[in-house]
């Protein structure tokens, strides 16, 4: 197992994935393409290769999947638009510092479009088909926080369906009553931070929730994301981050997480897995590098655990309340 930080090859391994448009995998996965991106420039910042991209030809291709007749972004062209996507596309923007590439009518019918997702009981749904998840709550807050457009209205029954969603064991579920998930305490725990509404959870709350998270760490190292699940590099994101909003990053056992996120790269052409002995694919790879970047690892630039964005560009964000 590779016991060194393989840098250079997942900067070229990230290089080379928009290089594969002959692959029927390529074109099956169209409704990830502007999720894709967002993973594979972050992973690139946090790596200090944002030049890796030509960032003419990422923000042409951001304001293609922009969709005229409901104001979100798709994953690619000609596809319908997502609060998933249209907070990917956001990212992508502010990373490149071209949010001004957009209109002012293209903001307005953008915040109109997540807006028009909120239902009456705080929560979001992703687009006009109706699934309800705590993930489309994060998704429209940070991409209001992004937008400098977030207001008490929007907010507060947010706040208050997101506390609804916390479970005795101390996690959170995609909804009231659903089971505790460590993606869902990161939609929860990130969107109650991006807000400032952490402190709207007890102490004790908190550290039942700090309890929780640490608890994913087996003992080969890696973190699930729910009791007797198998470790996922990916939840290096979803609970350290978690645990970094709530200020116990350090509940865990940083040397053995490090060798899981090692043990699951691809010596031959980079990226990272899974799992060790995996395929390797660029969302784990991105969450594998943020992992080690939140333990301060490999010297990686720090990527901000509210947002997963890097820090120099989430340093000038306005906070909320504006």
């Amino acid at each position: 197992m590779p016991m060194e930080f393989l840098k250079e090859k997942h900067i070229e391994y990230i290089k080379s994935l928009d290089a594969k448009q002959g692959d029927l995998e390529y074109w099956l996965s169209e409704h990830l393409r502007l999720n894709g991106v967002y993973w594979g420039l972050t992973a690139l910042c946090i790596l200090d290769a944002k030049d890796t991209f030509k960032k003419e030809d990422i923000v042409n291709f951001v304001l293609s999947c922009w969709v005229k007749s409901t104001g979100g972004f798709s994953p690619f062209p000609r596809h319908d638009a997502h609060l998933l996507t249209t907070l990917s596309g956001i990212q992508i923007l502010s990373i490149y510092n071209s949010l001004d590439a957009l209109t002012e009518e293209q903001i307005e019918k953008c915040v109109e479009f997540i807006k028009k997702n909120q239902l009456e009981d705080g929560s979001f749904q992703g687009d006009r088909f109706g699934e309800v998840d705590t993930r489309f709550i994060y998704t429209a807050l940070s991409s209001l926080s992004i937008l400098g457009r977030l207001t008490p209205e929007i907010v507060d029954p947010a706040v208050d369906y997101i506390l609804k969603c916390y479970n005795f064991d101390g996690g959170f579920g995609l909804s009231p009553g659903s089971e505790s998930h460590a993606a869902q305490a990161f939609t929860c725990l990130g969107a109650l931070a991006v807000v400032g509404k952490v402190n709207k959870l007890s102490k004790s709350q908190i550290d039942k929730i700090g309890w929780w998270l640490c608890e994913r760490q087996l003992p080969e190292g890696g973190l699930n994301g729910r009791p007797s699940k198998l470790p996922d590099v990916c939840y290096s994101w979803w609970v350290l981050s978690s645990l970094a909003i709530i200020n116990k990053l350090n509940w865990i056992d940083y040397k053995k997480l490090r060798h899981f996120i090692l043990s699951s790269q691809d010596t031959k052409r980079g990226g990272i897995s899974d799992r060790p002995d995996n395929e390797v694919d660029v969302f784990h790879t991105l969450f594998g590098i943020t992992g080690l970047s939140l333990m301060g690892f490999e010297n990686l630039n720090p990527i901000d655990p509210v947002y997963c964005m890097p820090c120099e560009v989430t340093s000038k964000f306005k906070k909320y309340p504006y």
